[in-house]
Formats: C-alpha cells, sequence, structure tokens
C-alpha cells in the first residue's frame, strides 16, 4: 500500500494536470490496518463513546465491516462531537471530535490526498505538513527579513476559516486532481456531518469543516493553496516591481514586500480575493506594518506564530532581526500555567514535578530559538513564583521558603531554559530554497 502511495505521488509530481480516478477503490483493508498505525490510542472518543483501545479489540471486524459498508455504498458519517478549548484571549475554540471510525476512514483519505497534493503545495506553505514545522515557517521568515530587501509587512487573519470553508468551492479544487465521484462523495458526507454541540443540540452547518478533524488540516491546506498560494504566485508577483514573499502557516500567514506600492497594491485586493471564497478578513487584525531597518529600526514589530519579530543590533553594531515570546503568548502561557497549578497542588509531589517537566520541556521545545532566551526566562521566573505560592496553599500552614522551594526544585530536577539548535542541514535549505 505504500508502494501504492509513492506512485501516486510520483505521477502526480510528472503530470501536474493528471485527475486521479479510482481512488475510493483504494479504501480497502489493507490500507485501513495500515492507516489505524496512525491513530492517536489515547484521544478523546465521538459521540459513540467507543475509544481507540475498544476499537482495537476487534480491530479486523470492525476494518471488515467498515470496507463492506463503503463498497455498498451504506456507509454514514456519525454525528461530530463539538468540544471547546480556550483560545487565550478569553474566547473558546470549537473542535470536533468525529467517532473512531471514521478517524480511522480520514487518515486513510488523508494519506492519499497527501501524496497527491504534497507534490503540488508550494514551498510558502507549512501548516500541517510532514516534515516541515511551525519553526521552519519562523526561520525562513526570519532569513528573508535578515537577507532581502524588505521593508514593509502585512498582516492577516482570516476569521473563522474553518467554519467558513464553502462546500462548493471546497469539491470543485478537489475536482482539480481528482476524478472519483465516490471518493468525493465520502469528503462530502464528512464536510456535511451533522454536529453535537455541548448543550445536546444538533447542526448541520452549511460551510465549513470541523477544526479537529483528521482529514480537517488536509482539505485547509488544499482551500488556501487555490485560493490564496497560486493566486500569489501567478498574479501577485508578476505585478510586483520589488521582492516580495508570502509565508503561510494554515490560516495563519504574513506577506513582506520592498516597495510600499506593492504592498498597498496586495493589501486592497486580498480581502476581494478571499471574499470570492466566502472567507472574510479581520479588519482589526489585517494592516500593513512598516518593518524596516533603514527607515524604523528598533520602532515597529509584528507577530507571527507566537512569536515577535523586530530590528536590532548584533554584537558588532549590524541591524540584527530579534525574535522573542510575543507578549500576548507569554501572558496567556503564565495565565495557563497558574490555571493548571491551582488545580493540580494537591497532587503527590513526585506526579506533579513530572507533569511540570514535561510542559516546560515542551513550551522550550517550540520558544527556545536563539535570542529568545531573555522570554524563556522570564516565563521560568514566574513559573518558580508561582510554584512557591501554591506549594505553600497545600495546607493551612506555611510549608516552605525560598530556600525549601529552591531544595525542591533541585530535589525533583526542574527544567531550566534552553535553547534548541537547529540542525545545520535544516538552516541550509531554508536558507537557499526557492521563494
Amino acid at each position: 500500500m505504500q508502494t501504492s502511495l509513492q506512485a501516486i505521488g510520483k505521477k502526480a509530481s510528472e503530470q501536474p494536470e493528471y485527475r486521479f480516478r479510482n481512488l475510493f477503490g483504494m479504501l480497502n483493508e489493507e490500507m485501513l490496518r495500515e492507516s489505524w498505525q496512525f491513530i492517536r490510542k489515547d484521544a478523546a472518543s465521538g459521540v459513540d463513546r467507543v475509544s481507540a483501545k475498544e476499537y482495537e479489540q476487534n480491530l479486523e471486524g470492525n476494518i471488515q465491516q467498515l470496507v463492506d459498508e463503503l463498497k455498498r455504498k451504506r456507509y454514514r458519517a456519525k454525528l461530530v462531537l463539538r468540544r471547546y478549548i480556550p483560545k487565550g484571549n478569553g474566547q473558546l475554540r470549537p473542535l470536533g471530535i468525529p467517532a473512531t471510525q471514521d478517524k480511522l476512514l480520514q487518515q486513510a483519505v488523508k494519506r492519499i490526498l497527501e501524496a497527491i497534493y504534497e507534490q503540488d503545495f508550494l514551498q510558502s506553505s507549512y501548516g500541517y505538513r510532514p516534515g516541515v514545522s511551525a519553526l521552519d515557517a519562523v526561520d525562513r521568515l526570519t532569513i528573508k527579513l535578515q537577507f532581502g530587501k524588505f521593508n514593509y509587512v502585512v498582516e492577516a487573519d482570516i476569521k473563522g476559516f474553518f467554519d467558513n470553508i464553502d462546500h462548493k468551492w471546497m469539491l470543485r479544487m478537489l475536482a482539480e486532481r481528482v476524478d472519483d465521484k465516490s471518493f468525493l462523495w465520502l469528503i462530502e458526507k464528512w464536510l456535511k456531518a451533522g454536529v453535537l454541540d455541548t448543550d445536546g443540540t444538533v447542526k448541520h452547518p452549511e460551510t465549513g469543516t470541523p477544526q479537529g478533524g483528521i482529514v480537517s488540516p488536509i482539505l485547509a491546506n488544499v482551500y488556501l493553496h487555490y485560493a490564496l498560494d497560486l493566486w500569489f504566485q501567478k498574479v501577485v508577483i508578476p505585478r510586483c516591481n520589488g521582492e516580495v514573499c508570502l509565508i503561510r502557516y494554515a490560516d495563519d500567514f504574513v506577506c513582506v514586500f520592498e516597495k510600499e506600492e506593492d504592498a498597498n497594491r496586495f493589501y486592497e485586493a486580498l480581502g476581494e480575493r478571499l471574499g470570492k471564497f466566502g472567507l472574510e478578513l479581520s479588519a482589526e487584525k489585517t494592516q500593513i506594518t512598516t518593518f524596516s531597518s533603514k527607515i524604523t529600526p528598533g520602532k515597529t514589530s509584528f507577530n507571527f506564530l507566537g512569536f515577535e519579530f523586530r530590528w536590532g543590533k548584533d554584537r558588532v553594531g549590524k541591524p540584527h532581526v530579534d525574535r522573542r515570546t510575543a507578549r500576548k503568548t507569554l501572558r496567556n502561557a503564565q495565565k495557563r500555567f497558574n490555571e493548571w497549578s491551582r488545580k493540580n497542588r494537591h497532587r503527590r509531589l513526585p506526579d506533579f514535578f513530572k507533569t511540570l517537566n514535561a510542559k516546560l520541556r515542551g513550551y522550550y521545545n517550540y520558544y527556545g530559538i536563539y535570542g529568545n532566551l531573555p522570554s524563556l526566562r522570564e516565563f521560568y521566573f514566574y513559573v518558580v513564583r508561582t510554584l512557591a505560592k501554591d506549594l505553600n496553599r497545600r495546607s493551612q500552614r506555611k510549608s516552605y521558603n525560598w530556600l525549601g522551594i529552591k531544595e525542591l526544585m533541585k530535589q525533583f530536577g526542574i527544567i531550566k531554559p534552553y535553547i534548541v539548535g537547529r540542525p545545520k542541514r535544516a538552516r541550509m535549505k531554508l536558507t537557499f530554497g526557492a521563494a
């Protein structure tokens, strides 16, 4: 089956106009069996309340039944369970949790779509793709700003992107590469699947794809590939008089320009372009920022993927792009840690500190880029102060002074801030790769 996916990828690369057929027939026992290994076994269950571990107890029988339903066209997508998580700005982000059977089938479809579209996606796209990450996008943008001739940044934010994907446009875009009605029928089933909200009501969305579904990220990338990336490459770049660059991570993207008139023209056209596909820009979060070491050194900044970019000076006094954790992102991280510490301070200390170290390790692994050590230390010292406060509230009597807190942290090996070095090969690829 892996060989079949490689063959699809090879053909997609060699024939950019080719439309694939008989993809639906690839959804057989072998494909589903292989796809099962990519399913998170500890993920939350959907409306059927069947966990991955329970589904796995009769995996072969469940797979055989699912394939039989597909062959007879009797497959019905179950309702998507809606859950909400905090966004950090006081609002809630809706997530959709499919049933385990639907997760498995979506994983198989995702693998097929990736084999096709990984050959089509441009290097400006970084979100939800194998082999690249948000930090790759941050590095690429840093290198472009440092060594390019860019002076202006267009920051853009799409309102409720995942909730506003137009189903007709989505299917039309997929049809550019997929000539299989049954395969598209299956994807349409998921797009139109009802959503069971937390209050028990069932909603049937006319637009959007549930954020949190396994197949949603690849569908989102396909949507913005046609709506934004190709337009930028084929229309925007040829009409610009200076250097231009687009860096996109899912629906979060920035465009940088050398000439002010190019930035203004793109800014005015962007809303109309996205509006054609049912998308709307957030007026308060979409703006043009002057970002130049020559025009306004050190006076302007912008945020991207949790980092703040600003011009500063290196050790010899030359202009240098500095990056640090965005202030809003840092405050939200501190707030989340404060809530976690307050709710978990009653736990046994070994368990408490083990989880704490895991949280710190994850935080450092993302934000531990060169030049950001002061922000890491700021977060670390906040964690220490919060620990001192909460550990002394485990009982009515104060248990630890500062010396005791330090001894406790030493005993359980609390991880101090560190910088994660990037592999030289990855940095060279980012430096010399095509725009």
